[in-house]
């Protein structure tokens, strides 16, 4: 049976701490893949800053190194908010014979008695959490705990350094900053 790892997002933009939560919790949970699934408009957030398709192509950019990172654009695709358990749904019909699992950071961990139909999505995902600065992953839903290392990074901090003009060196891919500041994202309009 193939094993996937699910993180979602609205990588606006993608950042390391996404790609090292990835990679640390494909090696400790020997998981063939990781598909990051950008969302089109989150239920717990306001709506992304960048276009949808601006941050797939960050994604694209960001994960192209790594063969076992997959982008799964489907949730851009549906209009209106996402629900992780339409989006599971959809995967486990499609992927009978994959594992799914479900990453989180202790943010989300916290907020999952919130989400929508979460007794049945336990039924079809594996949660796993990671521990996020500030936030606990105690949970009453099975959560497997991976550890990782902490590191505070966030895509609003990101955002609001750009607009400040201030460096975000060694914070995402440099590749990512060039097609950034091509495209003349996050610029302080």
């Amino acid at each position: 049976m193939k094993r996937v790892g699910i993180l979602g997002g609205t990588f606006d933009p993608p950042h390391l701490g996404h790609l090292i939560i990835a990679e640390e919790v494909k090696l400790a949970l020997d998981l063939d893949e990781v598909w990051f699934i950008p969302t089109n408009e989150p239920p717990h957030k306001k709506k992304a800053n960048t276009h949808v398709h601006e941050r797939i192509n960050m994604l694209e950019i960001a994960t192209q190194s790594n063969s076992a990172f997959h982008i799964n654009a489907m949730e851009t695709e549906r209009l209106g908010k996402s629900y992780t358990f339409d989006t599971m749904n959809m995967l486990t019909d499609k992927h009978p014979t994959t594992s799914f699992y479900f990453i989180i950071g202790g943010d989300m961990v916290e907020y999952l008695p919130k989400w929508h139909r979460i007794e049945e999505l336990t039924e079809l995902v594996t949660f796993v959490g990671v521990a996020r600065t500030g936030y606990s992953l105690a949970s009453s839903y099975p959560i497997t705990r991976v550890e990782v290392p902490l590191i505070d990074i966030s895509s609003t901090m990101i955002r609001q350094r750009l607009e400040n003009h201030k460096t975000v060196h060694y914070l995402i891919p440099s590749e990512v900053y060039t097609h950034i500041k091509e495209r003349r994202l996050y610029e302080d309009k």
